[in-house]
């Protein structure tokens, strides 16, 4: 598929009954086609992997061309500037999320973007940060501990980020790190009792929901 025909697909697919109910879900109704992600696979599977097209796809500004963008991106040919303009333009969380676990997971520079992303300002570009880190600790199963270890001071300092979409993505590094295996879970809960002695609605939130997962029976018996 080219990207005519891609246009076409999702034209066609355009279900704007959806539109209000993706707002109140946080996804910005006004560039998107209301195509849901189980058909955008379908679509991506078709058209197979291309950087350029990729680019075209992205270029086009609408949800699901971004979202199709990094289901189609070459994670090999994606360059480190390439990451910094996307994650620069996300405005909100579901095409953070998707590149993440779509695209960004994959490249050379994931651990390195976590580092620069956490000190950003912008909202959704700190979340990729933390996005990051929790797809790679579900994904990037050989990884030894230490790459994620790494990422507790910067779980712990951002942890005062009280606005919403930062501080969910905070929670959720967390959480995944600690289920990686029994000394990250140690670790992880440590961290998290730390984080909840902070002076901080956003940290002692976070503390909380990662304490009651991290120690649940479910968690625990699956890690022995």
């Amino acid at each position: 598929m080219n990207f005519d025909e891609i246009i076409q697909e999702l034209e066609s697919q355009s279900n704007p009954q959806d539109v209000g109910g993706m707002a109140r879900f946080g996804i910005n109704p006004q560039k998107t086609y209301a195509v849901r992600i189980p058909e955008l696979r379908k679509i991506a599977k078709k058209a197979g992997k291309s950087h350029k097209l990729a680019a075209q796809l992205w270029e086009a500004g609408y949800r699901e061309t971004r979202i199709l963008a990094c289901m189609i991106e070459n994670p090999l040919q994606v360059t480190s500037e390439q990451m910094d303009v996307w994650a620069s333009e996300f405005d909100y969380w579901e095409i953070c999320d998707q590149c993440c676990m779509k695209l960004f997971r994959m490249t050379p520079f994931a651990y390195q973007k976590v580092f620069k992303w956490s000190e950003s300002e912008e909202e959704f570009k700190k979340r990729a940060a933390f996005a990051l880190i929790a797809v790679l600790a579900v994904h990037d199963k050989k990884a030894p501990n230490e790459n994620f270890e790494q990422f507790f001071p910067l779980i712990i300092n951002e942890s005062t980020d009280n606005r919403n979409y930062v501080k969910k993505a905070v929670n959720w590094a967390l959480r995944h790190i600690g289920k990686r295996n029994t000394v990250l879970n140690k670790k992880a809960i440590t961290v998290a009792q730390e984080i909840h002695k902070i002076d901080a609605r956003s940290a002692k939130w976070i503390a909380a929901d990662a304490l009651r997962e991290l120690k649940s029976e479910k968690v625990q018996e699956r890690l022995l």
